[in-house]
């Protein structure tokens, strides 16, 4: 006797795709993951690192110009805070850990600073993220210096992932602070483009010995007039891929790097 297998399929309905908001695929920490649109309307994920890790990050910042992204300043922020150098062994990325929390709360400052950069509230949107990525900059200015120490430690292959997230929250964060609401294929280039305008940017201004740095502000007006003739987010992120890697190297390699 034969037994007719029957195969029940549970059928779902189809979705309709005009209510899908699109989505910019990041990694958070080390491990891919998807996040949906900036939103201050809801209760913020928590943060990459512990309260006594911030409280030695933020300490060992102020060792930074000094003793550079190394764990000497790590130590220095712990002792600064009454804890012994052994703490330094809670933070499993070493002196990466210093770049990161420098990254993050740089970023998460934008924020509190948006009004007294924004002073204007009838600017144009563009007008609001190039204000907000030179804010973002100047952010640097402390640590330009030792700027080509983080880089280095970012070209780190277990560190990329972190180095990356940081680069597409930020550039998100700007375009939200600067009141960009679009939801079609735009919110893709738009986030390419400005990645690309930031990071050229931010490796010529370690170079630059200008009064203020004012080459740079003036090579990132440049870029900004640059991104209106890019004819798609591929070709940015092409441009920025191949720039950016020969001038981490070139500029590593002008600090004694072997490379």
């Amino acid at each position: 006797m034969f037994f007719q297998r029957t195969i029940i399929r549970r059928v779902l309905p189809r979705q309709d795709s005009s209510h899908i908001v699109p989505r910019l695929c990041c990694i958070s920490g080390k491990h891919p993951s998807i996040r949906s649109y900036h939103s201050y309307d809801h209760t913020p994920p928590p943060g990459p690192f512990t309260p006594i890790q911030s409280q030695i990050l933020a300490a060992a910042q102020l060792h930074i110009p000094t003793h550079g992204f190394t764990m000497t300043s790590l130590s220095r922020g712990a002792n600064d805070v009454g804890y012994i150098d052994a703490t330094t062994n809670l933070f499993s990325d070493g002196s990466f850990s210093l770049v990161h929390y420098h990254l993050y709360s740089q970023r998460l400052a934008l924020k509190s600073r948006l009004d007294q950069v924004l002073q204007d509230e009838s600017h144009t949107v563009g007008f609001k993220v190039k204000a907000l990525a030179w804010e973002r900059l100047k952010g640097n200015t402390h640590v330009i210096h030792r700027w080509p120490e983080a880089l280095a430690l970012m070209a780190l292959p277990s560190n990329i992932p972190v180095a990356m997230n940081e680069l597409s929250s930020l550039v998100d964060e700007i375009w939200f602070l600067s009141g960009d609401v679009s939801v079609d294929t735009s919110w893709y280039t738009k986030r390419a483009s400005l990645a690309t305008i930031y990071t050229s940017t931010e490796l010529f201004m370690t170079l630059d010995k200008s009064s203020d740095y004012n080459d740079t502000k003036q090579f990132l007006e440049r870029r900004f007039e640059d991104t209106r003739s890019l004819g798609s987010a591929v070709r940015a992120i092409s441009q920025w891929g191949s720039f950016n890697l020969n001038a981490i190297v070139n500029i590593l390699r002008s600090r004694g790097a072997r490379i």
